[in-house]
């Protein structure tokens, strides 16, 4: 499954790609709160104070835009940061009058934050995610109504609109991109150490034992920052319960202390041996480093991994398999590829203008843009020209259309205080301790039944 087998695509990306996102479980996606520190209040609360126009609130995607537009972003990692700066700079290029004022802050502590920025001066447009997340905040009253921006929107899929749509029936978020999650690899030294994609876990334990007597750390790991690690529980609970299991867990509808999840930690207490160890150290970034340095042979992540690769042979040396197949009965069908997009404040001192941005962030030329300043996505939008991809998008475009079904990341599709209060420390503690399954299951489960039931 190297990159050199991929078979390429060229024109627009694929309508089958887009309509599989219609058997995600949108309604659950959810977001995660932290405490604030005084920092990252300081950079938030200041990212709604730009320059006004006289917009109004009840402005529509059709108003006269001029005047400045303030924007939230979370991508602060130099490859993504450069991206949305270019596309900013495509916009204010094609727009009448329009300046955009980006206001970049910490991914992390935009997201833990999220809520308390929303609540004080947020910029008009923000970064954000589809399905649970946007719903949430639309629900809250913390997001504005872009329904007659989505008026005017071409070449995204119902199933698109529907991850935009509120429980009210309105839109409230603009998708932008996409990338699935998958165990990440160098083909280089897979070739050099005659290495073979492995298709089972058993495969992967066989190989695993012949990584580690050439020197290397079969599989990286990182949860310094909370989130990572989510993603490989998600990949064990897809490949050996399954889809609907896994999303009626994420929904509070199965018990924790069911055996199907104590099967889950069992099996990821062996992966752990074979895993990066002191992984409550490091962040996502340091282990792709490890695994762009070959001292790590694998990492399972998303797509964005390639964001620690050098543009260029750097970043062509890299490839990803499916996790693998850990009961046949289930098989591999199921993956995660989650959706980032933008939202617009419920407030905007500058509505027609937020409005104005949206429609161009929506249109297949803009998302062209992104994708080629930051390939380790690819574009929602149906319309965009494909034919530029790397082969690693190429490759993910294939995946995704060939998924059975498609989740989106823990984080994204249960309750947010279930999310940030139980899971992030459950997970954590099984790390740092992983023999006490029972106790952490109990644990879970009693949590869970507390906060679903509120």
């Amino acid at each position: 499954m190297s990159n050199q087998n991929s078979e390429p695509i060229s024109g627009s990306v694929p309508s089958a790609f887009i309509s599989s996102f219609a058997s995600s479980p949108m309604s659950r996606r959810t977001m995660l709160m932290g405490t604030m520190g005084a920092a990252a209040f300081a950079a938030l609360a200041a990212c709604g104070s730009g320059s006004t126009s006289s917009s109004t609130g009840g402005a529509s995607a059709a108003s006269k835009a001029s005047g400045v537009v303030t924007f939230g972003s979370n991508q602060s990692d130099a490859v993504p940061k450069q991206a949305y700066a270019d596309i900013i700079s495509a916009y204010q290029a094609q727009s009448n009058g329009v300046t955009v004022t980006t206001n970049t802050v910490d991914h992390n502590s935009f997201q833990e934050n999220i809520n308390n920025y929303l609540q004080g001066s947020p910029d008009d447009v923000f970064t954000w995610f589809a399905g649970y997340r946007m719903r949430f905040f639309a629900e809250q009253g913390l997001a504005g109504d872009i329904s007659d921006v989505w008026s005017k929107i071409s070449g995204e899929s119902d199933a698109m609109k529907s991850a935009s749509t509120a429980t009210d029936g309105k839109q409230y978020f603009v998708p932008f991109t996409t990338y699935p999650w998958a165990v990440f690899y160098r083909p280089s030294v897979f070739k050099a150490k005659g290495y073979t994609v492995p298709k089972t876990m058993d495969d992967f334990y066989t190989l695993s034992t012949q990584i580690k007597k050439d020197g290397l750390v079969p599989l990286a790991f990182a949860d310094k920052d909370g989130w990572p690690a989510m993603g490989t529980f998600d990949q064990i609970n897809l490949r050996l319960n399954g889809y609907d299991f896994h999303v009626s867990l994420m929904a509070g509808k199965e018990s924790w202390t069911d055996q199907k999840v104590k099967n889950v930690f069992d099996a990821w207490r062996k992966l752990l041996e074979v895993s990066q160890p002191d992984s409550l150290g490091r962040t996502w970034q340091e282990a792709a480093q490890s695994l762009q340095k070959n001292e790590s042979a694998t990492y399972v992540l998303g797509m964005f991994v390639g964001q620690q690769f050098t543009a260029g042979a750097d970043r062509d040396d890299l490839d990803f398999f499916t996790f693998p197949e850990m009961d046949s009965n289930v098989g591999t069908g199921a993956i995660e590829a989650p959706i980032d997009g933008f939202m617009m404040s419920s407030k905007p001192k500058n509505a027609a203008g937020a409005k104005d941005l949206l429609a161009y962030l929506s249109t297949a030329a803009a998302q062209e843009v992104y994708v080629k300043g930051d390939p380790t996505v690819i574009a929602t939008n149906s319309k965009a020209d494909a034919s530029g991809y790397t082969v690693l998008q190429k490759k993910a475009v294939d995946f995704i259309g060939s998924a059975k079904n498609i989740s989106q990341f823990m984080d994204r599709d249960t309750r947010p205080d279930f999310a940030s209060t139980v899971m992030i420390p459950a997970i954590q503690t099984f790390i740092g301790n992983p023999s006490d399954v029972d106790g952490l299951v109990n644990s879970i489960e009693s949590q869970k039944k507390s906060i679903f039931a509120s």
